[in-house]
């Protein structure tokens, strides 16, 4: 969370500060790409990047604090979200298996060489084993920061059923650590 230079550094990005907007970008990718990584895992980095062209669209007609910037934010890549799944199932994607070996990346992706030495993989990898639903729902609590409301509106569901599957989904991911020797 940036904290109260919020305002400031969101209006100079909006007046078309790189420095600024860097500083929004810094904040709020981490997070988003770890969301995505559990609602859109074949295309969480495609995604993201749509994400942040449509915030970049959408910067100057932003008005809020920054609880609504982040709501803002991962609702914008909870569209994309869908809208690729929505792509992807109109036209499918061959696999990396595929793709002729003199073809292939030959550089492993620092992203996920950084989220693996940070531990993130094994948290994301739990949360993404949950229903989607609780899944979304604690990524948007946690890495988000959103309240109960913003993530009700966000999901379509009422209040109380945002907050029911987070304690569900909490409550199972506590059972799963349990059960592979990890204590509170």
């Amino acid at each position: 969370m940036i904290g109260e230079e919020f305002a400031a550094v969101l209006a100079a990005a909006q007046d078309g500060s790189e420095a600024a907007f860097s500083v929004l970008w810094r904040d709020g990718n981490p997070a988003l790409l770890r969301y995505l990584r559990v609602t859109a895992p074949d295309a969480a980095e495609d995604v993201a990047a749509e994400t942040w062209v449509q915030v970049v669209r959408g910067l100057p007609g932003f008005r809020g604090d920054e609880r609504a910037w982040r709501g803002w934010l991962f609702t914008t890549a909870r569209r994309r979200a869908i809208d690729e799944g929505r792509r992807r199932s109109r036209h499918p994607v061959a696999s990396l298996a595929e793709v002729p070996g003199a073809r292939e990346p030959r550089t492993e992706d620092a992203a996920g060489q950084a989220m693996e030495n940070l531990g993130t993989a094994a948290a994301i990898a739990a949360i993404a084993a949950l229903p989607p639903l609780q899944a979304e729902v604690i990524l948007l609590r946690v890495l988000a920061g959103l309240d109960t409301e913003a993530v009700a509106q966000m999901v379509g569901r009422s209040p109380g059923a945002v907050r029911v599957a987070a304690h569900r989904g909490l409550r199972r991911l506590a059972q799963a650590l349990a059960a592979t020797g990890v204590t509170q």
